[in-house]
């Protein structure tokens, strides 16, 4: 099983950016999908944005779509993701999930957070100026 570790996070201004990584040990990234969700006090969790296995083939949720940007690096066992035009709606707890032999990443089947088998501890992003 794979073992998922998140960084980046922090406090930025709106307007800002980050680079959140989810680093990858003990499996290989390659088998896995990854998604993001995020998670604020007091909601439930939300699908941000997934990636497939090999293909590479992403998707966003509406709220982030044309801010955020997926990317994975296999060779690094590690995929960030690129948080541009951050909003203060944006706070949240933001973890990465992994799925093996995940090649779908429609938004109906990686905003589920069952699909998901493994998952990292978070890290927080606060958006405030």
């Amino acid at each position: 099983q794979v073992q998922l570790v998140e960084s980046g996070g922090g406090l930025v201004q709106p307007g800002g950016s980050l680079r959140l990584s989810c680093a990858a040990s003990g499996a290989a990234l390659d088998n896995y999908g990854v998604g993001w969700f995020r998670q604020a006090p007091g909601k439930e969790r939300e699908g941000v944005s997934c990636i497939g296995m090999t293909t590479g083939s992403a998707n966003y949720a509406d709220s982030v779509k044309g801010r955020f940007t997926i990317v994975r690096d296999n060779a690094k066992a590690t995929v960030y993701l690129h948080m541009n035009s951050l909003k203060p709606e944006d706070t949240a707890v933001y973890y990465c999930a992994a799925r093996r032999y995940m090649l779908t990443t429609s938004q109906a089947f990686c905003s589920v957070p069952s699909v998901f088998g493994s998952w990292g501890h978070g890290t927080q992003v606060t958006v405030s100026s």
